[in-house]
């Protein structure tokens, strides 16, 4: 088992990455310490996973709330579900959420825990290769709205994050290139040799050689782990892990969270970060190049034929990094080396959006 940790003073908590962690009760024990647990999971991961986590927590008294699944699902509707379960259930505030599943799961069971009586504590359990690299970690909470992508939400840190690397074993091929966008995200922003290990590895990420999984989820949460603790609620560097988010927002939001899952629309906006990057005379055209041909690779989307560049570009008005109406892009000067800035040319902006959305032109 790999142990890191995220320092946060008080707040501080571990991110505990091995094989076969669920079934390890008193580890469960260890870090579930509450009588009353609330475990919160999907009709896709429960079947899967639930009954091994129930075992290892006994005996405490176990409750559970199981939700729909897909990202059209993370609503506040839902997140109330949660929180009846916890009121019909007369929970204190001494009780735990449990997120048992991917990254919709973790983001409504956080919220629900910072909503109820004002915050109770609660445990990531990510059970896909995007939660466990990126959302499980950091302490962002929240749910869409039709207008935006993630306009609803909190800041609430878990008390520990069980990233059972066995669970990815179950995790369709699909998923599994989904997760790999958000692990592309952290080469590009601030390491250039993880990046070209990734270029070396990806044959072995796409055929879930686990050796190659453990190594990609350990760094991307050191380095995630590194950013949210110098700067927590994103007043900095944190904004630097929205690389490509701005985009790939703009597009789930147009398509209505149902034709693309969150990583191939991460995905898609990287290229699109990339290649603004280049329209605006900082990256090269080889290495906007090379980021094409790895998430060729990914076997993610590169372009978005059914949203319109106007429609993307109003959807992106309404991203939270904007300020001022102005809104502020992660651009890469370099492969490993991004920065957030509102100082770009809005040529460059709209050619980028007409060479990604729409039908392709001739």
């Amino acid at each position: 088992m790999n142990t890191l940790k995220v320092e946060l003073g008080s707040r501080s908590y571990p991110i505990l990455i091995g094989d076969g962690l669920l079934a390890q009760s008193e580890l469960l024990r260890q870090h579930v310490p509450a009588h009353d647990a609330l475990i919160v999971s999907n009709t896709t991961v429960a079947p899967l996973y639930l009954d091994t986590l129930l075992a290892g927590l006994r005996p405490r008294r176990m409750v559970e709330a199981i939700l729909p699944d897909g990202e059209s699902h993370k609503t506040l509707t839902n997140v109330a579900r949660i929180l009846d379960v916890l009121v019909a259930n007369r929970f204190g505030r001494d009780c735990t959420v449990i997120a048992l599943g991917g990254g919709v799961v973790g983001d409504m069971a956080g919220f629900a825990a910072a909503c109820y009586q004002r915050g109770v504590s609660y445990v990531q359990i990510p059970t896909t290769l995007l939660s466990q690299v990126d959302s499980s970690v950091g302490g962002k909470t929240g749910v869409n709205h039709p207008g935006g992508k993630n306009l609803i939400g909190a800041f609430h840190q878990p008390v520990v994050v069980l990233a059972d690397t066995s669970t990815l074993a179950s995790l369709p091929a699909r998923e599994l290139r989904a997760g790999l966008a958000e692990v592309i995200k952290y080469g590009l922003i601030c390491d250039a040799t993880f990046f070209a290990w990734l270029e070396a590895h990806m044959d072995e990420l796409l055929a879930g050689d686990p050796t190659a999984l453990a190594h990609v989820i350990r760094r991307s949460c050191e380095i995630k782990a590194e950013i949210v603790a110098r700067d927590e609620r994103e007043q900095g560097d944190r904004a630097l892990l929205n690389l490509g988010h701005t985009f790939g927002h703009a597009i789930e939001s147009a398509t209505g969270y149902t034709q693309w899952l969150h990583g191939e629309a991460i995905g898609a906006g990287l290229l699109m970060a990339a290649t603004m990057s280049r329209e605006c005379g900082l990256m090269t055209v080889e290495a906007a190049e090379r980021v094409r041909t790895l998430l060729e690779r990914a076997n993610l989307p590169t372009r978005i034929d059914a949203v319109q560049p106007e429609s993307a570009l109003e959807l992106m008005r309404i991203d939270k990094k904007v300020q001022g109406g102005r809104i502020r892009l992660v651009l890469m000067r370099k492969i490993g080396e991004a920065f957030m800035t509102a100082d770009y040319s809005t040529d460059a902006l709209d050619r980028t959006l007409r060479e990604h959305f729409g039908p392709a032109r001739e």
